[in-house]
């Protein structure tokens, strides 16, 4: 049984014992229970959710802190459509239609086969090869915003939660959220060690932007490796 598999069961029995967790089933939407263990440990007063996709971590969050503000960000209308199906009901929760990036506009985003590795990047050679069936197969002009110009976003809260999952675009969703990370505690980002996406920033610049921003690495999780290296990992990063 692959490790994959596993996740996959996991995640099945957990969406199928947690009532909260029966609808986002029905659409084929389970919690991203890899990322349990970290969402549990913050105190957290909202959600900041980049790359919401479905509302796979949304969804988890709103498992382990059934009460904060949550706000996802997805630029791809199919799986928008699902997290505003998942959270109907949930006045608490709010997506915005767009990516966040370093400056405001309108973006081609590279469609992946899998719509979770599409990206505002070029999908590079090796992500094809490292995750089979990521390959482009078309694009699409999405609306982008910073993150600072969305001041009711972040402006609440103390302790937010930064969440990146943007396929390669880490560097400028952060470059265009320098005063809204001012009221984040934590950011928590997948980050490649190798070129995955075209022109992407790879961990140590990621790691180095965020320093300057005040913050520290404090744990590294669910990590990756191909070929006998480390190909990307989700990074918590706390303000020190």
């Amino acid at each position: 049984m692959t490790e994959l598999f596993r996740l996959r069961l996991a995640k099945a029995w957990f969406a199928a014992t947690h009532p909260g967790c029966w609808k986002a089933l029905s659409l084929r939407v389970a919690p991203s229970i890899e990322h349990r263990e970290v969402i549990a440990s913050l105190r957290m007063d909202r959600l900041i959710d980049a790359g919401a996709n479905r509302g796979q971590f949304s969804l988890m969050t709103r498992m382990e802190h059934p009460t904060i503000p949550i706000h996802g960000f997805e630029p791809l209308p199919s799986e928008g459509s699902v997290y505003r199906t998942v959270f109907a009901g949930d006045s608490n929760v709010t997506l915005h239609e767009m990516a966040l990036g370093e400056s405001a506009g309108l973006a081609e985003i590279h469609l992946s086969r899998r719509a979770d590795s599409s990206s505002l990047l070029p999908i590079g050679e090796m992500q094809s090869k490292l995750f089979p069936s990521t390959d482009e197969i078309g694009t699409l002009q999405v609306r982008v915003a910073t993150l600072d110009e969305l001041q009711d976003v972040w402006g609440p809260a103390r302790k937010a939660l930064l969440k990146l999952d943007v396929q390669g675009f880490e560097l400028s969703v952060l470059k265009g959220a320098k005063k809204a990370l001012k009221n984040c505690a934590f950011v928590y980002a997948e980050c490649s060690e190798i070129p995955l996406y075209t022109g992407q920033a790879l961990f140590p610049e990621v790691a180095a932007f965020l320093a300057a921003e005040g913050f520290k690495p404090v744990r590294r999780a669910n990590e990756q490796f191909a070929e006998g290296r480390l190909v990307q990992a989700d990074h918590l990063f706390a303000r020190a």
